[in-house]
């Protein structure tokens, strides 16, 4: 099973997110049209990606990111746009997060060290708290700047964060599914 932990998006930051997506895909001398968007409803912020989990696991797995979290709720703010690699051709746009992401990263964090103490392995690099807004199939070095410039700089959403969400992603040729199969509630004891 494929597996991910993230934090879910309001109703309205997903519209704001479609609409921001709207206003770059329509802008003039946009990004080409090789920018694939990632839906508004599947839009969400991964914290941790397991990936490809052994079935027998899943029950510990589930178990372990059914537990309450010790921190309190709090906002993040979706600001900014940026591009993945920092270099050459991007292949990923992105919104950054401003207001939030010293409490993103620690909730990051924790939800790494369940799956660590369960025995899976995760990648070893650095969290940059993110959303992804759309992948580039074909891309060159200037299509950066134009995306980066089809748009104002500035917060895009606020988002509560109440909870972390451990979903199993089902990839078809029509697109991901996501089913969520536990919640840790961000509580402060």
């Amino acid at each position: 099973m494929r597996l991910f932990v993230a934090v879910d998006l309001s109703e309205g930051a997903r519209r704001r997110i479609a609409g921001l997506q709207q206003r770059i895909a329509a802008a003039p001398g946009g990004p080409p049209m090789s920018l694939k968007w990632v839906t508004a409803e599947h839009a969400h912020l991964t914290l941790v990606f397991l990936g490809r989990v052994d079935d027998t696991l899943v029950p510990s797995v589930v178990d372990a990111f059914g537990r309450d979290v010790d921190r309190p709720p709090f906002d993040m703010v979706l600001d900014g746009l940026g591009v993945f690699p920092p270099r050459g051709a991007p292949r990923v746009l992105w919104a950054g997060v401003a207001a939030g992401a010293p409490e993103l990263g620690d909730l990051q964090r924790l939800m790494a060290e369940r799956v660590i103490a369960l025995g899976i392995e995760l990648e070893d690099r650095p969290f940059h708290p993110h959303l992804t807004l759309g992948r580039w199939r074909r891309s060159r070095p200037p299509d950066r700047d134009r995306a980066l410039a089809a748009v104002p700089s500035g917060a895009i959403a606020r988002v509560g964060v109440t909870c972390a969400t451990l979903y199993e992603s089902r990839l078809s040729s029509s697109g991901p599914t996501y089913v969520a199969h536990a919640r840790a509630t961000l509580a402060r004891s």
